[in-house]
């Protein structure tokens, strides 16, 4: 199948075959289509199966300068580096193609009033995240009740970081007839109320694997114990070829520490999170994307909008809050049918939280150790006094037949107090 089959006007073709963009992926197929004819989409993608391109193309093609104050088409995105990342694909394509369609970029982190400058006049295609939106909508620099299709991208994203009151909110500023394209990698119990809610006799799209790991990752576990993973990481780092290596840390102030511990080992590094400035931020994402940078050390808000085509490992520091997380991790290699490797650091205390991915994930992964830094530390003990190898997914909250356990052990230890006395 080629992206001429599926409706596209020339221009646009033409764009995509001077980008080397010559056959659509599954979910650009199913959707673009659909898409064309104003049907509602609801699709669930992998991370790094197109889907940009997927909701992208229809609105290239449909909305060539109509530029009115308020705009025809709305893209929604959790984190200001995707919706950098969606505006500068949307906007290159819009160039090789001739159009004159005004597209503006909003997000937060930065002065609002150069984009309330941009949007003087009106604008074809604005791309933001929900707060900065709100803001220009207070700011009264756009309307929103004209709007003919809104875009949801990451909606599984959006609401886990807790904008579903402000997706709320503008939902009520739209107008109630209007084209609604959802995508999302995971569809949880909150997107599919939001489905529910914002789309009407959707095409419902699902892309085989899209609740499993891409088959072009290899993962693989590395047992170590916490103190020790710096020390592993600089001893993978000068063992191993990689020319990039995107690291998950799971809060700024590791980051930096780690950012500082690498560049004194000789390995350049920088870290990337949402205590950073907007302009740091980009000019450490540019270094690591030209390759001036071998390692970026990046929190889970700041790796959202990273998209490098031949990224060839990840590696989770810091294991993920859950399983949905960690696919969206190890994602972020193995893209547009490359391969990727994704190494997780397992410590004594994480093993059991890891467990619990791989069986949400449906995929064991065997255990590694390196010589030198095998564990010393021995596993916790649950709340029952026994290593039975079960934890919560989300941080370290007993499981319900763990607290059943414990309750049953104490009940024993007071019946034995009792026949003692």
């Amino acid at each position: 199948m080629s992206f001429a089959s599926l409706g596209l006007p020339a221009p646009l073709l033409n764009a995509l075959s001077s980008q080397g963009l010559l056959q659509p992926t599954p979910v650009q197929a199913a959707a673009i289509p659909a898409a064309l004819q104003g049907r509602d989409v609801l699709a669930q993608a992998p991370t790094g199966s197109g889907k940009t391109l997927a909701f992208g193309l229809p609105l290239l093609a449909q909305y060539q300068a109509k530029s009115t104050r308020q705009p025809a088409a709305l893209v929604l995105l959790p984190t200001r580096e995707l919706a950098a990342q969606v505006g500068e694909q949307l906007h290159a394509l819009a160039l090789a193609q001739g159009s004159k369609l005004k597209l503006v970029v909003a997000y937060g982190g930065v002065a609002i009033n150069p984009q309330l400058m941009a949007l003087r006049g009106g604008a074809d295609i604005v791309v933001a995240t929900p707060g900065r939106l709100l803001d220009l909508v207070e700011h009264n620099g756009l309307a929103l009740g004209r709007l003919q299709t809104l875009v949801l991208d990451e909606a599984d994203r959006l609401l886990d970081m807790g904008f579903a009151a402000e997706l709320q909110r503008i939902l009520a500023l739209l107008p109630a007839q209007r084209q609604t394209l959802l995508f999302s990698a995971t569809f949880p119990d909150d997107v599919n109320t939001l489905a529910a809610q914002w789309l009407r006799d959707p095409l419902r799209i699902q892309v085989a694997g899209a609740d499993q790991v891409a088959p072009a990752i290899t993962q693989r576990t590395m047992l170590v114990d916490e103190e020790r993973r710096t020390a592993l990481l600089i001893q993978l780092l000068k063992q191993e070829d990689w020319a990039q290596l995107l690291v998950f840390i799971g809060t700024h102030r590791l980051a930096d520490k780690l950012a500082v511990r690498l560049q004194q080992a000789g390995i350049s590094a920088a870290a990337l999170h949402g205590e950073l400035s907007q302009g740091r931020r980009s000019q450490t994402l540019a270094g690591f994307k030209a390759g001036h940078l071998r390692v970026l050390l990046a929190t889970d808000v700041a790796a959202r909008g990273i998209d490098i085509a031949e990224l060839p490992a990840v590696l989770n520091y810091d294991l993920p809050r859950s399983a949905t997380d960690y696919q969206h991790r190890i994602g972020r290699t193995g893209r547009a049918g490359a391969s990727g490797l994704a190494i997780s650091f397992v410590t004594p205390a994480s093993e059991a939280h890891f467990r619990l991915i791989e069986k949400r994930q449906g995929q064991r992964v065997a255990r590694e150790t390196l010589e030198g830094f095998a564990p010393q530390a021995p596993a916790p003990l649950n709340a029952a006094g026994q290593h039975d190898g079960k934890g919560g997914i989300k941080g370290k909250r007993m499981s319900k037949k763990d607290k059943l356990r414990a309750a049953a052990a104490q009940a024993a230890g007071t019946a034995g107090q009792d026949d003692g006395e």
